[in-house]
């Protein structure tokens, strides 16, 4: 029986686990708003599909489906991925989904942050959010895990990247912007953070990817490879808008020590060239007041480095781009020579404002 926790994870002597750490299985969810998804969602659903597919070589994948779409996702999806009916908003299970933290003696439990899509009525991308922010408790209910619930505090999973041994990396355009915690004070959002992912040191980047509307999600710009090995959204064209950020946080990461008093290693994973919606792209999705329009011409926040990392594997967005698909496999083959460096194209979930977008479900200590 789940139950709802009143104490915080760190003081129960629980942690936010690194990606790269063993994991009971992957969340998705299923994409289908109209008014987000060109021509019915049908070619997001296609992608969608075949992260799903690569990483259930891999371990265990759960996909969370409304009612509506539940008949076609079972369908679609492989046999050995399991589909469970939930409502929801829209498909960023990262973000909508528990953060799941451990212990030292196997335990396992989630923490259901406040959800606002992305900004609530300042900066939301769309209305109403409701069911997205369900998900976490409905998630930790199914597999019968304790939660913590951190009513009045808004956070989304893709805003916090962890080594799992007490640092964690955010971006100030993001934790500090005025539609999640207007009402709290930079020390106070970082106590809230050591309090619930059981950190020690937090390194702030300013920005993150040029034109990401999640207010710049830290995970589409740095990225936890191993303890104290981060790879970085680069870009060698000092004319292009990306790089002032990515140099700031190479300026950052570079020039700081982790919680445990070691030099991050940086790898440097060059963004692909510019995505831009076509014009047949954005005629192809529903105009629906409250929700973010899809523009033709408007640059997409495109960044390998929103990869994700399995049990033996890290699957990574491919952008159709000939020459920095390549270099990026080349990076992170590098980085995870022991893991298998799968490519899934991307181009329908960027389209869709986000990236391959799944939650980890970490596996009790000492299983896999």
């Amino acid at each position: 029986m789940a139950k709802r926790l009143n104490t915080k994870p760190k003081h129960d002597g629980y942690r936010m686990p690194g990606e790269f750490e063993p994991h009971k299985q992957t969340w998705m969810v299923w994409p289908e708003r109209t008014d987000n998804w060109r021509l019915g969602a049908k070619p997001a659903q296609k992608a969608f599909v075949e992260v799903a597919q690569a990483i259930s070589h891999y371990e265990k994948v759960t996909v969370v489906v409304s009612a509506a779409q539940y008949e076609n996702a079972r369908h679609l999806l492989p046999d050995d991925v399991r589909v469970v009916e939930m409502s929801n908003d829209d498909a960023w299970m990262r973000d909508t989904g528990a953060t799941f933290v451990v212990n030292d003696k196997g335990g396992v439990r989630g923490v259901d942050w406040e959800f606002n899509a992305w900004g609530g009525l300042v900066d939301g991308l769309y209305f109403p959010w409701d069911q997205d922010d369900k998900v976490a408790q409905k998630m930790c209910e199914i597999e019968e895990i304790d939660s913590y619930r951190t009513e009045g505090f808004v956070l989304e999973g893709g805003s916090i990247h962890t080594d799992g041994e007490g640092t964690l990396i955010v971006t100030e355009a993001c934790l500090l912007s005025e539609g999640r915690n207007p009402h709290m004070s930079k020390e106070a959002i970082e106590e809230m953070l050591r309090d619930y992912l059981g950190v020690e040191k937090i390194i702030w980047l300013k920005n993150g990817i040029y034109l990401d509307e999640t207010n710049e999600h830290v995970d589409n710009i740095v990225h936890y490879a191993a303890p104290g090995v981060v790879t970085l959204a680069w870009t060698d064209d000092e004319n292009d808008p990306q790089y002032p950020l990515s140099k700031a946080a190479y300026e950052v990461l570079a020039n700081t020590t982790d919680a445990k008093g070691r030099k991050l290693e940086i790898h440097k994973l060059h963004i692909p060239s510019t995505v831009e919606i076509t014009e047949e792209e954005s005629k192809g999705v529903d105009a629906v007041e409250g929700t973010l329009p899809r523009e033709e011409g408007d640059r997409q926040a495109a960044s390998y480095a929103n990869y994700y990392i399995c049990n033996d594997a890290v699957i990574y967005p491919t952008f159709g781009d000939e020459t920095y698909d390549q270099k990026a496999k080349e990076v992170l083959q590098k980085v995870f020579p022991d893991r298998d460096v799968v490519g899934v194209y991307a181009r329908e979930i960027i389209l869709g404002g986000g990236n391959i977008h799944c939650i980890t479900q970490q596996q009790p200590l000492g299983k896999k």
